[in-house]
This record gives structure tokens, C-alpha cells and sequence, in this order.
């Protein structure tokens, strides 16, 4: 028995990722076409049908754009805070009442034999969170779509033995690039995205070194290059004496393919 994981896709175009046991199937926002998602499971080896459940960061429209369409679709429950139910009713259509299921942000709760905590983040939704998933002696935390990170947070990812950050803009591409001032500002906010350097900062603080999981997400198609985030981290960790081909696995997501799936516990 395992705790399995694949990003199905990460980024501004559209965010979905797969959580699996033995026991139970989650996907953790469907930012994509419903079609895409199906395809992208269909490519790693799993039955779209044999999905248990999705849950919702937040309401914006690349985390869920498919969400509606595959609970229709599949027969699917939704699983999100209150606050993000009202604000995304509108955007997925209609769904049968019983697969409406409302979570408090910072209670643990359980589908099927993973635990998860759903936990602050700082985005401008209306209550977007990150997640940790427990199973057994493994743990998976995702931090998507925030500005900063605060000692609660970090203490709610340590000891991750895969950790999905986010490092979404190198900050001179994105002061010199063509976005408007307005989203430069927005990115650049406490509510906006994290940085490369950012994302390195945060790890250095979150890692033990005990052979962690890293994968680099949410990278902008404009502001950022694959290579530079993963140089840019890779730089900060080892500044810091850790070791990226020993102490810890260093590796990012894509906008438009899966990741391998990663096999934990």
C-alpha cells in the first residue's frame, strides 16, 4: 500500500492534481476542460471514472473551470470551504446537493483513509487555502496562489515527504516585462504569487534534508523559465547546505503534461 502522487497540470492555463491510495482517488482542483482532465488521468493509467472526490483551493477560474463538468460528468462531491462555495457557485453550474460538501479551513477531516488539513493561505480569493494530506507515516502538503508565507504556515508543511510550492515569476522578468502595472502589483502582493526566490526561501526553512520531494509549481509562461526557477532554487538550497542531488529531490511541474507519479510511504 502507497500514497501516490502527479501534478496533472500547474499554471495559470489551468491546475489539477491527483492523490491516490489503494482505497481512495482525489483530485485537487480541475482548472482544465473536463476533456483535458480525463486525458490527463487516462495518460498515467487512471479510469476518470474511478475518481472519489475533488476539493477546491479557491474559486478562481484555472483551478475550477472543469470542476462542474466532471462532477456532472462522473457523479463527483466537491469538497471546498463556505466561503469558496458562494463565490464559485456561478462559475460550475449546477450540481446535485449531496456532493456540496463544506469544510471548516484548519479542521482536519477525512475521505477515506487520507487525512487532510486544509490550511490559510494568502491569495485574493475569498478563503483560499493549501492542503496537507496524511497517510500513514506519509505526508503531502500543496501551496499554490500565495503572496507570503507566515510561521503558522510553514509550520504546517514541515516534515512533508513531498512538498508541491509554488515559484510562479523571477522578479526582474516580471518589473521589466510587458503585464500592465496594476498585475505587477498584484503579483508582486502580500495576495499575489511567490517568487523563485520566494520558493527558496520558504525551503530552506521547511526542509530536514530527509530525502523530501520537491516540485516546483504554478511557474508563469511570461514571467519565468522552467531552467531559471529550478537553477534559482536549486541555488538557495545549496547556499544553505542542502545538498540537491542527495539531501533532497528537486523537480517541477508543467503546464501541459504530468508529472511522473511520485510513490510515498
Amino acid at each position: 500500500m502507497s500514497l501516490r502522487f502527479c501534478s496533472l497540470a500547474s499554471g495559470s492555463s489551468g491546475n489539477c492534481q491527483y492523490i491516490e491510495t489503494d482505497k481512495v482517488r482525489i483530485l485537487i482542483d480541475a482548472g482544465l476542460s473536463g476533456k483535458r482532465v480525463q486525458n490527463s488521468l487516462v495518460s498515467i493509467g487512471v479510469d476518470p471514472s474511478s475518481i472519489d472526490c475533488m476539493l477546491v483551493t479557491h474559486e478562481h477560474k484555472d483551478h475550477i473551470k472543469g470542476i462542474g463538468i466532471l462532477s456532472r460528468r462522473f457523479d463527483l462531491p466537491i469538497y471546498a470551504n463556505e466561503n469558496t462555495w458562494i463565490n464559485m457557485q456561478s462559475e460550475i453550474g449546477e450540481v446535485k446537493g449531496e456532493h456540496v460538501k463544506t469544510f471548516n479551513t484548519e479542521k482536519i477531516f477525512e475521505i477515506g483513509d487520507i487525512a487532510v488539513q486544509p490550511f490559510k493561505i494568502s491569495h485574493d480569493a475569498s478563503e483560499p487555502v493549501g492542503y496537507c494530506f496524511f497517510y500513514k507515516g506519509a505526508k503531502i502538503s500543496i501551496v499554490t496562489d500565495t503572496g507570503c508565507v507566515d510561521e503558522e504556515l510553514k509550520g504546517k508543511i514541515k516534515n512533508s515527504q513531498l512538498l508541491m510550492i509554488e515559484s510562479n515569476h523571477d522578479t526582474e522578468m516580471l518589473k521589466m516585462g510587458k503585464y500592465p502595472w496594476f498585475l505587477k502589483k498584484r503579483i508582486l502582493g502580500e495576495y499575489g504569487h511567490l517568487s523563485n526566490d520566494d520558493a527558496g526561501r520558504l525551503l530552506t526553512e521547511v526542509l530536514s534534508g530527509n530525502n523530501e520531494n520537491i516540485l516546483l509549481a504554478h511557474l508563469s509562461k511570461e514571467n519565468n523559465f522552467p531552467e531559471l526557477a529550478y537553477q534559482t532554487v536549486a541555488n538557495i538550497l545549496t547556499e544553505k547546505g542542502i545538498n540537491i542531488s542527495k539531501d533532497v529531490s528537486l523537480d517541477l511541474t508543467y503546464r501541459d503534461k504530468p508529472t511522473k507519479v511520485y510513490k510515498l510511504y
